[in-house]
């Protein structure tokens, strides 16, 4: 595997270097972009392997950034990480539900930081759902029907408009028929971070797929003082 790359976009010049700097002692290549329409246009023609991600850049918020990234081909599987003074837990409830795969505060350790690139990395390295080689490519529920190679969910033939961490849920839930996950379990896997920010997040994305699901919303069952589990019994 050759030097990967990491984009970082802030518009702070001082912090963005002292990353860059770190980052680069550590292994990595890095680009620096100080704009969300600089950052867009970086990442779709020369698409990195982790992209560090500001929340309030002169342009647009980091999060409409986030937003456009995982509605392109080309940059959706790419992982993100908020580096944010936003600490609040709402949030970094907002971005992980966006699809950020992490999220960290400022001010942050440097070291702390290349672990955390690291951790996405790896994850993102083993995790099944963006995996196009092992495993099932397909999944058929119900009138449920999931891509894993295209990231594309459909109900009865119509598409659902879903994230790229919503798909990530929904795909480890029903390729795991029957089988129970606890809050914590599914931020390990999914989020990938223990004790960062609370456990109702897990219900808030549950809740938002059920709805997206119409009337077969039902095939994620809650399992009371547990967590939450895909129905081995279709539902109609």
């Amino acid at each position: 595997m050759g030097q990967q790359k990491v984009l970082i976009v802030e518009d702070e010049t001082d912090f963005a270097n002292l990353v860059a700097r770190s980052l680069e002692r550590a292994g990595y290549k890095t680009v620096i972009c100080k704009t969300g329409a600089s950052a867009l246009l970086e990442a779709r023609s020369n698409p990195p392997d982790c992209i560090l991600l500001d929340w309030m850049l002169p342009d647009m918020p980091g999060t409409e950034v986030l937003r456009r990234l995982k509605t392109e081909a080309k940059t959706a599987m790419v992982p993100v990480i908020f580096v944010t003074a936003r600490g609040e837990e709402v949030d970094r409830v907002v971005g992980l539900e966006l699809g950020a795969d992490d999220y960290v505060v400022k001010p942050v350790s440097l070291r702390e930081l290349a672990l955390r690139i690291g951790a996405v990395l790896r994850r993102r390295l083993s995790d099944p759902s963006t995996d196009c080689h092992t495993g099932p490519e397909e999944i058929r529920v119900s009138s449920l029907y999931l891509n894993r190679k295209t990231h594309r969910a459909f109900v009865e033939g119509d598409e659902l408009n879903l994230s790229a961490l919503e798909f990530r849920v929904l795909w480890h839930l029903a390729s795991n028929r029957g089988r129970v996950f606890s809050r914590e379990e599914l931020l390990d896997k999914i989020w990938g971070i223990h004790n960062a920010i609370e456990t109702r997040t897990v219900d808030v994305t549950v809740k938002r797929l059920r709805d997206k699901l119409g009337k077969i919303g039902a095939l994620i069952e809650t399992v009371r003082g547990v967590g939450y589990r895909f129905s081995e019994q279709d539902k109609v």
